[in-house]
């Protein structure tokens, strides 16, 4: 395991590295299932580096869409046609319903071909999953993503990977084409573990910077100011710095909705239960994006979590 561990750093931490797999990366047919937000400029930046792209027919495809990239019946056309599968949808069932279902994934696939998961779903899921496609003499990859829209229309996602050693390097070059960080962690399922801590800590993070600008606000502080002045200090992060201008700027349209982060907790507290392990102030969490979602805000940005803090303390910031 340690060989393996110190050659996906390498990979991952090596621009020249990447920029050369990447160039001599040859034409390949890519399927792509799950054009939604980050699904299409992943496709998009997939379409850039060189490789045809086949999609599964959806009424919801865009002249845009339909002009760039090949359009298949179902994804068993897709999986027909292509090399390789890239799915991106929203949960579990999503995932399953695409390889599984009626005009699947896996009814098109031929030994030899490579699924690649880049949605965000359970961990006990995915090594079933893998078993499945594995059995059809097929390789399987979990590699969700972090970065929101914004780092998958600049290619500048974290991919966090399980998979065997050889899979991944087949698939790293395409890895390359949408993101900068990326990690093979371990085996099937590892990927997805490493996606729910991201999780816990991303809406912990919210959660933490949402009180303190209602706090600061509601104690007469100007809470733009109180944010520029935390960046300059320990309390700086990513979320301080794009989050909390959302906050304060009342920009609440997605970005990664809450109805999304409200599943990515429940499958940290779903696989907590399984390991015996308490997560409270993940609970606590999940609560307050279930208060949101009450109020209609289930589509909003995960921002709008602060919105829950802010009726408790009957006071807005901004």
């Amino acid at each position: 395991m340690a060989p393996r561990a110190r050659r996906s750093r390498g990979w991952a931490g090596s621009r020249s590295t990447a920029r050369k797999s990447s160039k001599e990366t040859q034409h390949m047919k890519i399927g792509f299932v799950g054009l939604g937000i980050m699904g299409l400029p992943m496709a998009q930046n997939l379409a850039k580096g060189g490789h045809e792209i086949i999609v599964p027919e959806r009424k919801s495809l865009s002249a845009e869409s339909r002009a760039a990239f090949q359009v298949a019946a179902d994804a068993t056309a897709v999986a027909q046609a292509a090399e390789i599968i890239i799915l991106m949808v929203p949960d579990t069932p999503d995932v399953e319903r695409a390889l599984f279902g009626a005009g699947g994934v896996a009814a098109g696939l031929s030994k030899g071909k490579l699924v690649i998961d880049m949605s965000s779903i359970s961990p006990t899921a995915t090594k079933d999953f893998a078993a499945k496609i594995n059995a059809l003499g097929c390789d399987y990859i979990d590699a969700p993503v972090s970065g929101g829209e914004v780092g998958a229309k600049n290619a500048a996602l974290t991919i966090m990977i399980g998979a065997p050693q050889a899979a991944f390097d087949r698939a790293l070059p395409l890895f390359q084409l949408m993101g900068k960080n990326i990690t093979l962690v371990g085996e099937n399922g590892a990927g997805q573990v490493t996606k729910v801590a991201n999780q816990i800590i991303v809406a912990l993070n919210i959660e933490a910077v949402s009180e303190a600008l209602v706090f600061a606000s509601k104690a007469g502080a100007d809470p733009a100011k109180v944010r520029a002045a935390l960046m300059g200090g320990f309390a700086n992060s990513r979320i301080l710095e794009v989050h909390a201008e959302r906050m304060i700027n009342r920009t609440f349209n997605p970005g990664f909705r809450i109805e999304l982060h409200q599943k990515d907790l429940n499958l940290a507290l779903q696989s907590a239960k399984e390991l015996g392990v308490a997560l409270p102030n993940t609970a606590s969490t999940q609560q307050l994006f279930s208060a949101c979602a009450a109020m209609g805000g289930g589509g909003w940005d995960h921002s709008g979590l602060v919105q829950a803090l802010e009726k408790m303390a009957d006071h807005k910031i901004g």
